[in-house]
Formats: C-alpha cells, sequence, structure tokens
C-alpha cells in the first residue's frame, strides 16, 4: 500500500480501479502515455501489434477499445479519489503510463503512476483546486491522446469520447450511488454537475464539454425495468467479440434506432 493513502482508501483505489505505482508495472505492456502524445509513431506501432492480439479486425476498432479500457482506468481513480476521498492525483500525460496487457479475451491492464503523492483539497476555494485536477486528466492526457489515436487509426473522434463519457457517469451515477452521507454526496453531485456544465471548456482543452455533449435523455426499458441512456455512437465491440455480444446500451440495441444514423 502506498503511504500516502489510508489502507481503505487504497484498497479501493488499487483493487476496485486499478491504479498501481509505476514501478509495479509490466514493462513489456507499458508505454509513456507523454512518449505516445510526443512521438505517434510509438502510438501506430501499438495499435498494429495489438490489433491481431485483441482480435480486432482493424486498428480503428482497436483505438475504440484500447480508449475504453484507458477511459475507465484514468477517470475511475482520478475522479474517485477527488471526489470521494478529496484528494487529488496528478493525470497528468508525463505522470501516466498505458498499460495494454490483454490475456484469454480479457484486459489485464491497470494504471500505473509514477508520482503518487496526492494534494488535498483546500479549507476554501475547492473550485480551484479541482480544475487544476479535472484539467490534468482531461487538457493535459486524454484529449491530446485521443487525438494522436484519430490521426493514426481515421477512428471518429465522437466514439473515443462517448467512450470516456459512458465511463464517467458510470462513475458517478452508480459507483458512487449508495454514499449515504448528505454532505459527501452533495460534494459528488457537485464534482459531476461540474464536469457535464457546457460552459467548462478549458479543462478539455476543446471548444466544447466532450461529457456533456453525451448526456442524453435515459429510456426505460422494460425487458430491464430500468432507465439506460443509449449510446449515439457504436464503439465497435461486437466486432472483437467471440461470440458476439454487445454493450448493455449499445445503440444497436435501440428499441427506437435508425439504424442510417448510427455510425459503424
Amino acid at each position: 500500500m502506498h503511504a500516502a493513502f489510508t489502507h481503505a482508501e487504497w484498497e479501493l483505489l488499487s483493487k476496485s480501479l486499478g491504479l498501481i505505482h509505476a514501478d509495479q508495472r509490466n514493462p513489456t505492456t507499458t508505454l509513456s502515455i507523454y512518449d505516445l502524445i510526443q512521438d505517434p509513431s510509438h502510438c501506430e506501432h501499438l495499435l498494429y501489434q495489438l490489433t491481431p492480439i485483441i482480435h480486432s479486425p482493424s486498428m480503428k476498432v482497436t483505438a475504440s477499445l484500447l480508449s475504453k479500457r484507458l477511459a475507465f482506468l484514468t477517470t475511475a481513480s482520478c475522479l474517485y479519489a477527488m471526489s470521494v476521498f478529496n484528494k487529488g492525483l496528478n493525470f497528468s500525460a508525463d505522470n501516466c503510463y498505458l498499460d495494454y496487457g490483454f490475456e484469454n479475451r480479457l484486459w489485464q491492464s491497470k494504471m500505473p503512476l509514477s508520482d503518487l503523492a496526492y494534494s488535498d483539497a483546500p479549507l476554501y476555494n475547492r473550485a480551484d483546486w479541482r480544475k487544476m485536477i479535472v484539467q490534468q486528466l482531461f487538457a493535459e492526457n486524454l484529449t491530446q491522446l485521443w487525438q494522436v489515436f484519430v490521426n493514426i487509426s481515421k477512428v471518429n473522434p465522437r466514439i473515443l469520447w462517448e467512450n470516456t463519457a459512458v465511463r464517467v457517469y458510470l462513475l458517478y451515477e452508480k459507483r458512487m450511488q449508495n454514499i449515504q452521507c448528505p454532505n459527501l454526496k452533495q460534494r459528488v453531485n457537485d464534482d459531476f454537475s461540474f464536469l457535464l456544465d457546457g460552459q467548462n471548456l478549458d479543462i478539455f482543452g476543446m471548444d466544447y464539454n466532450p461529457l456533456a455533449r453525451f448526456n442524453h435523455t435515459k429510456i426505460h426499458v422494460e425487458s430491464l425495468d430500468l432507465e439506460v441512456r443509449f449510446r449515439k455512437s457504436c464503439c465497435f465491440y461486437y466486432q472483437a467479440s467471440d461470440p458476439i455480444e454487445y454493450c448493455s446500451t449499445c445503440p444497436l440495441l435501440h428499441p427506437r434506432l435508425n439504424h442510417k444514423n448510427n455510425e459503424l
């Protein structure tokens, strides 16, 4: 356990969310995210190498599926630590590794950080501290890496960002759903609202908020007796699964889907 966190905090971050110190990474299946951004040829080689390993039919599909895994590993540990523990981890590209470990048709990857030291949320002006944490995660990391994925694989950026948005929604709407403390619940809700605020652009380094863009109205699915926010773009998971499987929010499962408008 890293000394910076309590035992309970580290148990959750490491066992449930995959966070590890970079010293524990597998050097044969990890690459510096900073290096991937600075030299896209590394990223091209990775996608080319990974495509047959994950049984993907193309680099475009590989880029989407890899982004889904990395979006979970980065946003989950970063945002959970920020919203629930009130502790800020540095998720800028120069502190992160991309782990592409894959075996027996399952991702084995973790989330290695070179520096696991955290910053405590200040007693006053938490908003500025929160903005810094989120900006490191998105504008200084995922926004740049997704653009490299787009340039190399020609995958639609909409797919990569919806992959990311879905992970963030699940984190706040499900994993953090059972929080009982009213003050903590309010903080979690405030942070989620901040992430979905369409006016917040600089935290992403973009001219729109990509998380807010996919916050579609949920519809009731009678067979599941659940409210489901169906995706607008397909992540291509079904193209690399055998037998064919679909994500629970796949647009191909939408009861009122117009297939001609869905990107496949």
